[in-house]
């Protein structure tokens, strides 16, 4: 009997250094690897943090029974400022515990495992231009206000809970800031 079979694989490891070290079959990475498609860890996806964190709540509210319909602002940044080393299965499993935990109809940085609400990046950047420039407060402010926007895909709402501030204040600091007339979100 005969069927088609299509096989899809995924790995964090380097699969050409397996190769060369000798610890991985160089015919068979041949077999498997007709399409590659390489994804950058979730830390570097800063916006899809948040999108992946409310669909799982979605799903998993939904499996379980739960009422729990969103994240606050504070369990957002604290979501947003994690590394998230375990990539998408942590951030899964992180939201799986909070739906389970919590005691309201939005997940609260209560809700989340101590990992995350603890953690503080190994290292402070002033300014990505150059690291030894000193910049006003307002700047720094402008700057990180401007980089969340970018991480969360533009989305002034996403934004402003990530930052802990409502849409009116990001609109006024972006009106402030020169960046322009906010779209409604």
């Amino acid at each position: 009997m005969a069927f088609d079979a299509r096989v899809v694989a995924a790995t964090n490891r380097d699969l050409q250094t397996l190769i060369e070290e000798g610890r991985f079959r160089e015919d068979l990475f041949f077999r498997i690897n007709v399409i590659q498609v390489e994804l950058p860890p979730l830390k570097a996806r800063g916006g899809d943090v948040l999108l992946l964190a409310q669909r799982f709540l979605e799903t998993i509210a939904k499996r379980t029974g739960r009422t729990v319909v969103g994240i606050d602002s504070t369990a957002a940044g604290r979501l947003l400022a994690y590394s998230w080393p375990g990539n998408v299965r942590e951030l899964q499993n992180c939201v799986e515990r909070a739906v389970a935990l919590a005691r309201y109809d939005h997940i609260t940085v209560d809700d989340l495992p101590d990992r995350v609400v603890q953690y503080r990046p190994s290292y402070v950047v002033l300014s990505a231009e150059d690291p030894g420039e000193l910049v006003t407060l307002e700047e720094m402010d402008r700057r990180y206000i401007l980089r969340v926007l970018e991480a969360v895909g533009g989305s002034r709402s996403l934004a402003a809970k990530a930052l802990g501030l409502d849409r009116t204040t990001l609109w006024r600091r972006l009106e402030r800031y020169g960046v322009g007339t906010p779209k409604k979100s």
